[in-house]
């Protein structure tokens, strides 16, 4: 066994055994997701794959972190501002395809933001301009919480996904796509991503992840740092859900499948762009 191969299945052993272990502790202690506990261990657990790069890298094949990203490349600051509004785009043409194929109902009016966000209060803004707040407060969060992704993105981007079928970059990212989404499962089979849906999101949960490694992979490689990739990762999840749930506030205005496929519209359209641009070839 090479000295690749060997790190790449430490990587894979530690990554899962990490996780795995960790986000069981509350489920097997009967702790609903909404508990706080639940919550900080799934943080926890998101640092398995961050946790096993750094172990590889510095005891299994001692290659060390010459190329790990670990370093900010502000000189190619246009791969920031991709990974921070890319997400927002995203989510426009997830409210975009549903009112297209008529299988949701956009409500962009207020709602009971005054109650929930206090602030808004004090600001002297009109109501009508109250989604404008609501968009520049979740691009500011998720830019305040990108170091957190960390814990994923310098495992996935920064060690397996460079080195899974370097000479394919391609291939690589959907092959760290599809472990990426099955490293989710002991969340997803209990209902996280897919509380209605818990089996069939096994299947779909991968396929989602395979359509954001490859933008993922596009921003770590062309940055050469993880930390647009940590952006763009936080984005999806603060900008882009929280933006969609916010419009679509009714829970019988859409499902969360539906919006789950409309997502891969536009996130398959991007992911085709990177590939047949030839943006994941290295330099």
């Amino acid at each position: 066994m090479d000295v690749k191969t060997k790190g790449i299945l430490a990587y894979l052993v530690i990554a899962f055994g990490v996780t795995w272990t960790i986000w069981e502790i509350p489920a097997r202690k009967g702790l609903s997701f909404d508990h706080p506990v639940f919550q900080i261990m799934i943080l926890l657990g998101s640092f398995g794959p961050a946790i096993a790069c750094i172990v590889v890298r510095k005891w299994v094949t001692r290659e060390g972190f010459s190329d790990a990203g670990l370093k900010l490349t502000l000189k190619k600051w246009r791969y920031y501002l991709a990974a921070w509004v890319l997400p927002l785009v995203v989510a426009l043409a997830v409210v975009g395809l549903a009112v297209l194929f008529r299988i949701g109902e956009p409500d962009f009016s207020p709602h009971d933001l005054e109650t929930r966000v206090p602030i808004v209060r004090l600001l002297p803004v009109p109501p009508e301009f109250y989604f404008v707040l609501i968009v520049l407060q979740l691009m500011l969060t998720a830019a305040i919480m990108a170091p957190l992704l960390f814990g994923e993105e310098f495992g996935w981007r920064s060690y397996l996904q460079i080195r899974l079928f370097s000479d394919r970059p391609v291939l690589a990212a959907v092959t760290t796509g599809i472990i990426w989404g099955v490293w989710h499962y002991p969340l997803n089979l209990r209902g996280y991503n897919y509380p209605d849906h818990p089996i069939l999101g096994l299947l779909l949960f991968p396929m989602v992840m395979v359509c954001l490694s490859i933008p993922l992979g596009w921003l770590r490689l062309k940055s050469e740092s993880i930390w647009p990739a940590c952006l763009g990762h936080a984005g999806v999840g603060i900008i882009g859900s929280s933006l969609v749930a916010y419009v679509f506030m009714s829970p019988d205005s859409i499902s969360r499948l539906h919006l789950e496929v409309l997502a891969w519209v536009p996130l398959v359209v991007l992911s085709a762009w990177i590939i047949i641009t030839g943006r994941l070839k290295p330099e």
